[in-house]
């Protein structure tokens, strides 16, 4: 009865969204029906929750005549993992995406007050309008309810590599960041509708896309963690196609960010803040036909039929042909705003945008150029690091190298001399980071102590923004405190912002260049040098889990003869799905961490009995995850800054159709 309640509710969310979009399309002049428009996203949203709460309850009870239930789940499994089997299916995953896409939709109903009634109105509309594509598509092509005639005593169980903390929580973090592009891409539509762009949509722009980049930051972050742990690969990025998908939206996203502020501050560039605001949402459809249609082969891709690919191909050529034919059609009426020396923040921001601009189109092409290719002439083409590496790093080096400056420059006029004056001192830490790491780690790695100076660079110029606003050295020290306990969060953030992506580049440029590994078959009580460690097998037994059986050993790691921590590795079977899988064991000393994985049963070469054992030395890999969580927590600061929500002026339109 649960499950046709959901099903009904699904149903009914999808005619509320036809209402909410006829509605609100129709209420842009007339408050009465925009305010039944809103109550329509508002019930939309409801109605959705109640469909994905209904398919919650058939994992968590084990409904095996749901057949995403049988096809995802198993009674074994523990209740964390049955709950995120609901969003662990394809159809699952849709409903997932809905629930977001109506609950932005009832947001700008709730909290829009301050935008003109007739932007908001059309931003719900569109907000709509987009619901009804993708629940019309779940209802008709993705029922995540549908039962089945022959009910199975057992299900086949969820992939035991997405049985993870950190795979339960990714999905939703990244579908939060994912479709809260989607009213950034409303909002974008409504202005070219209404042929207006003033401080209202700029400001409104901001935080929406602030928010959404937030989520998608942590969801990536999440999502490679996974991989690193979960994977016993020993690494963090793969520049898997489905990495890629996430990441293209997070590159616009960031591009956006620093754009949207050069509407609002300054009335510059407005054409190309919204071709970015329709591009971002762009992406994130993309990356949903990608990871659905079946054209990729990954671990986290959902491998569905390519009729319903198609289908969401279809989705995303409507949606965003539409709104790009409307911008072509709208984008000659649009003044340029206002105008800015060569030498100005908003200079430094649009060179910020040409970089990350064309860091995504790189990303794009090594993409899907393998898809292209073997569309085109049947041939198989693998595009992997060693193209990412040359093409990709370059250009976001530059953005990087230039980052600092930014802040430091005035708007419109700004004073080039000047800004490097008040950046000299970080130049020299940083340089001097660079040259030390040269001579006392590694000489031979030039590159790599280049790319540490670049994270210091940043870092060091995240510091030298904050000491420059507070006057810090130029104004007497109780006026320099006063102005930092006066510091607006906004403020803040941007300087988190910037110094944690300083803090991932030292991390990844460490940990990629000095990472120490070996993989050896160890006996009972063999041992084996790891950089500054030694890693001793101690021992190897059966443990019996929920819903796996699992070899571990205990590998003690000890560093100039004493104990460091206890490595106890797993290689697991699961009965229910007949999968094999490897659970690493992580030792973390400071940045650094040993890393453990256990293999196959093999012989050693003096012709005993042990196990293949593979273990990493990463030095600073901390700082790959700590840095994007602090980029992360840099844009929460700005969006809690009460002036990106609130106190929008009114002027006037600063391009007018």
């Amino acid at each position: 009865m649960i499950v046709e309640l959901g099903s009904l509710c699904l149903v009914l969310a999808l005619g509320l969204s036809v209402a909410q979009m006829l509605l609100s399309g129709a209420g842009a002049h007339r408050p009465l029906l925009a305010g039944a428009g809103e109550g329509a996203a508002t019930g939309a949203f409801l109605a959705t929750g109640l469909t994905f709460a209904a398919l919650i309850y058939a994992f968590v009870t084990s409904d095996f005549s749901v057949a995403n239930v049988a096809a995802n789940s198993h009674s074994e499994k523990p209740l964390l993992y049955r709950v995120a089997g609901a969003w662990g299916s394809h159809e699952g995953s849709m409903v997932l995406w809905c629930l977001s896409l109506t609950g932005f939709g009832a947001a700008v109903g709730w909290f829009g007050r301050d935008l003109p009634a007739d932007l908001r109105a059309r931003t719900l509309a569109v907000q709509g309008a987009l619901g009804v594509l993708f629940l019309a598509y779940t209802v008709f092509a993705s029922n995540p309810m549908a039962r089945l005639a022959d009910i199975p005593l057992e299900g086949r169980s969820l992939n035991p590599l997405l049985q993870d903390p950190a795979l339960a929580l990714h999905p939703p973090l990244l579908y939060f960041g994912y479709v809260g592009f989607s009213v950034v891409f409303s909002l974008a539509v409504a202005a070219l509708i209404g042929g207006r762009i003033d401080a209202a949509w700029a400001r409104w722009v901001r935080p929406w896309t602030l928010a959404a980049w937030s989520f998608l930051t942590v969801g990536i972050t999440l999502g490679s963690f996974w991989a690193y742990y979960e994977l016993g690969w020993g690494g963090w990025w793969f520049w898997d196609p489905v990495e890629n998908a996430s990441f293209m939206p997070w590159l616009i996203g960031a591009a956006l960010l620093h754009s949207a502020v050069v509407t609002e501050k300054r009335g510059a560039l407005p054409g190309w803040t919204l071709f970015l605001a329709l591009a971002a949402f762009s992406f994130s459809m993309l990356g949903a036909f990608l990871v659905r249609s079946g054209v990729l082969t990954s671990v986290h891709a959902f491998a569905v039929d390519p009729t319903r690919g198609m289908l969401l191909l279809g989705i995303l050529g409507v949606t965003a042909g539409s709104a790009f034919a409307l911008f072509a059609w709208r984008a000659p009426s649009l003044a340029p705003g206002g105008l800015f020396a060569p030498v100005s923040r908003e200079s430094a921001i649009v060179l910020n945008n040409i970089v990350l601009t064309a860091a995504t189109l790189t990303v794009l092409l090594g993409t899907l150029y393998p898809l292209i290719r073997e569309a085109v002439d049947g041939n198989t083409v693998s595009v992997g690091p060693p193209f990412f590496n040359l093409t990709f790093t370059p250009v976001m080096l530059l953005g990087m190298a230039v980052l600092p400056f930014g802040p430091m420059l005035a708007w419109k006029r700004g004073d080039a001399l000047g800004a490097a004056q008040r950046l000299w001192v970080a130049a020299v830490l940083a340089v001097g980071a660079g040259l030390l790491a040269l001579a006392l780690v590694s000489p031979t790695k030039a590159l790599a102590s280049a790319g540490l100076a670049v994270g210091f660079w940043l870092v060091f110029g995240a510091a030298a923004e904050i000491v420059e606003r507070i006057r810090l050295f130029r104004a007497p020290l109780a006026e320099a405190g006063r102005r930092l306990t006066g510091l607006p969060r906004g403020a803040w953030g941007s300087s988190l912002a910037h110094c944690g992506l300083g803090l991932f580049v030292l991390g990844a440029c460490f940990e990629t260049s000095w990472k120490v590994e070996f993989a050896e078959v160890m006996a009972p009580n063999a041992s084996v040098r790891l950089a500054q460690y030694e890693l001793t097998f101690k021992s190897a037994s059966v443990v019996d889990g929920p819903n796996f059986l699992a070899e571990e050993a205990v590998i003690q790691v000890s560093r100039e003869g004493r104990s460091v921590c206890e490595a106890r590795p797993q290689r697991r079977f699961y009965p229910a799905g007949g999968q094999t899988t490897q659970e690493v064991a992580i030792c973390a000393r400071g940045l650094d961490q040993v890393y453990v994985t256990l293999g196959e049963r093999r012989t050693t070469p003096a012709g005993q009995p042990g196990w293949l054992v593979r273990a990493y030395f990463n030095p600073w890999v901390q700082l790959i995850f700590l840095g994007p969580l602090l980029m992360a927590l840099g844009g929460g600061i700005s969006l809690s800054d009460r002036r990106m929500r609130f106190g929008v002026a009114r002027k006037a339109g600063l391009a007018t159709a």
